[in-house]
């Protein structure tokens, strides 16, 4: 490799990397924010945490990247704008697109790793983070008794506590109140001590509360006389309940339930899962053509020899229907709304069906074109950055940062923008998915080329002194016809 693609891509490494974790940190943060109510306060080890913002960070890798390549082109090319090593480049006899060789050819091998990443990894991600992610929300509170609250997270247990404070021993209850729900009688088993210490079991999977200087009243039913009931009070120095804890942990749900979603798929499986989908439908719109067919050419109707109608007379409705009595016509006008009931019925029922299977098969095709669009955004944005970069001449995050965020902006709306019009069907999957690539690349195409064509595309000096040329011609013409008007006076 030559020493000059070596520092072009030196020059970008930096600036990529940094700027692609930044992104990544972002959106993650982003992401804990929204879903900070499912994850907190349900004792959740470190590593479930740790495990699930990891299997985040991968999916949300379609967005840092080219957010990504966008800014540290932009950087990259500003820095050597600014730092006039650009013009020593010209100076030498490179043009600007020598220098973008390295860094194109660069690109293209990180835009297939990109697809790769995006076929086969995402979906990957995408299933533990989204059945992850579940559990952690199906996932009981945690149990944390606050005093003078009663609190019911335990199972048949609600407790109340006057007053609590951490011991060696364990967290020392005061003023305790249970009451035991465990046989569904109510309130009617209630438990009062002086004193408790909480902690765990040794081997973490019972909660043991020791309970001291207490009472214990039980009220039941007499069996023989449903109006008197029999209250049994017991008296204890010492007591131990013990509460399964199994219910606090973290149940993991079989993946299998998630892995028909389309988000779990690759390329292959997703053309399989839209050509499966396309026959059902084709199978249901056939099945409701061949019924409502049947229905109606079955329906009771007079039998042609019942209609005495002359054989030069033509066979049509009003013709057959005055000879009809007056039992057959009312018979005829109720038949002919029943059917006409039930075909609207059944149509409701077929649109609607169109509808959501339509909705799904929409969806795999966005997702089917999403693997690749993930790779094209990177070269477009590539395309952009660099020679923008090149032109403005700004390093560091002042300008290029502003100038990435506008740009990463319009390519974010425009994609969600022709992805929800591709979902409702006003554009087809294609069109909608590949809706940002065809407003960006010409965009920059046109910087490339006024890159390097040494274009002052941003230069101020370049706007003042066309406008100082257009403001000039306008004073002149206005000079002129001012000299007309007072010759001809």
């Amino acid at each position: 490799m030559k020493t000059l693609s070596k520092f072009i891509l030196g020059t970008f490494a930096g600036p990529f990397v940094a700027t692609f974790f930044i992104a990544v940190f972002i959106l993650l943060m982003q992401f804990i924010w929204k879903h900070i109510d499912d994850m907190v306060g349900k004792g959740l080890e470190w590593y479930v945490i740790v495990e699930l913002l990891a299997y985040i960070s991968a999916s949300l890798v379609p967005l840092a990247l080219p957010l990504a390549i966008l800014l540290s082109s932009l950087m990259a090319f500003g820095n050597l704008g600014e730092n006039y090593e650009l013009i020593a480049f010209k100076s030498a006899g490179i043009s600007l697109k020598r220098v973008l060789r390295p860094l194109t050819a660069f690109v293209i091998l990180l835009s297939i790793a990109a697809f790769l990443f995006a076929n086969y990894l995402l979906p990957i991600a995408n299933l533990k983070s989204r059945s992850l992610l579940y559990d952690v929300r199906e996932q009981k509170p945690a149990m944390d008794l606050q005093p003078g609250i009663f609190s019911s997270e335990l199972n048949d247990l609600t407790i109340r506590v006057g007053d609590k404070k951490q011991t060696e021993e364990g967290e020392r209850l005061y003023d305790i109140m249970i009451y035991d729900h465990s046989n569904d009688r109510g309130n009617r088993t209630v438990t009062l001590a002086k004193e408790g210490i909480m902690n765990l079991s040794d081997n973490k999977q019972f909660l043991e509360l020791r309970l001291f200087d207490g009472k214990s009243y039980d009220e039941q039913m007499n069996s023989g006389d449903e109006e008197k009931f029999v209250l049994t009070r017991v008296s204890f120095k010492e007591d131990l309940i013990r509460t399964d804890l199994s219910e606090f942990q973290l149940n993991r749900t079989d993946e299998d339930l998630f892995k028909t979603n389309y988000k779990m798929l690759n390329i292959d499986q997703l053309t399989i899962a839209i050509d499966s989908l396309e026959k059902r439908l084709q199978v249901s719109l056939t099945a409701f053509e061949e019924n409502l067919d049947f229905t109606y050419s079955n329906y009771n109707k007079p039998k042609e020899e019942e209609i005495k109608v002359q054989s030069t007379e033509m066979l049509v409705f009003d013709s057959i229907f005055n000879h009809l009595n007056g039992f057959e016509k009312e018979r005829l006008y109720k038949t002919a709304a029943n059917l006409a009931r039930s075909a609207k019925s059944k149509s409701d029922a077929i649109v609607r069906e169109k509808e959501i299977r339509m909705e799904s098969i929409h969806r795999h095709e966005i997702e089917w074109h999403r693997k690749y669009t993930l790779s094209f955004a990177c070269i477009i944005l590539f395309s952009i950055g660099a020679p923008l970069g090149a032109i403005i001449r700004k390093g560091g995050l002042g300008m290029p940062m502003v100038i990435s965020v506008i740009f990463f902006l319009i390519y974010h709306m425009v994609s969600i923008t022709g992805e929800k019009m591709a979902k409702e069907g006003a554009l087809s999957s294609f069109e909608g998915m590949w809706l940002s690539a065809f407003v960006l690349l010409p965009i920059g195409v046109y910087l490339t080329y006024k890159a390097t064509t040494d274009s002052a595309l941003l230069s101020a000096d370049a706007y003042n002194s066309f406008f100082a040329k257009l403001f000039k011609k306008k004073l002149k013409e206005n000079n002129h016809t001012d000299e007309g008007i007072t010759d001809l006076s």
